[in-house]
């Protein structure tokens, strides 16, 4: 996979970023393209050999298109997750480590769909607010429109799943 310069592509976790330098270097004696992208939300500069981008999970933004499958997910279906703890959150961690948005709104909906049953721990709510960023920043990105909107729709996508996001305060006390 390659990427251009001004291209904006999904650092796993991190989020949006943009390709601003596009450099060759020698890695083992051998020729490499490196990219250097710089994370929107956090201005954190990145450096991925292209070697290295299907390992750490760099992407193209999704599409318009596929923005709406993500909503429609959060609007239908159970989630399910597990009961430990441990099992959960290192289920959770993988998923938020693959960079699909799909995987970072199922963590979103099972860690909602677990906040109405039982407190959240705190690194479950650090988890949540990560997932939550995630989606809302490249949806918002994808739609052009504002994250106070896309947040609202992922509220009311939820809603529709009989879900209701925990308070913001009440998230990471």
């Amino acid at each position: 996979m390659e990427f251009k310069l001004g291209e904006k592509v999904v650092y796993p976790n991190h989020g949006v970023g943009l390709i601003e330098q596009i450099s060759y270097g020698y890695v083992d004696g051998r020729s490499e393209r490196f990219y250097m992208l710089r994370i929107l939300s956090s201005n954190l500069k990145v450096m991925v050999p292209q070697t290295n981008i299907e390992n750490v999970g760099l992407r193209p933004v999704i599409r318009s298109t596929q923005a709406g499958a993500v909503l429609s997910y959060l609007e239908k279906g159970r989630s399910a997750s597990h009961h430990d703890w441990k099992h959960r959150f290192k289920e959770n961690s993988d998923r938020m480590r693959t960079g699909s948005l799909m995987e970072v709104a199922a963590v979103l909906k099972g860690l909602v769909a677990l906040s109405r049953t039982k407190p959240l721990s705190f690194r479950e709510k650090k988890m949540l607010e990560r997932a939550k960023h995630l989606l809302v920043s490249e949806l918002a990105m994808v739609r052009n429109t504002s994250e106070q909107t896309v947040e609202s729709n992922i509220v009311r996508a939820l809603a529709k799943a009989k879900l209701q996001m925990p308070e913001a305060g009440a998230q990471l006390e």
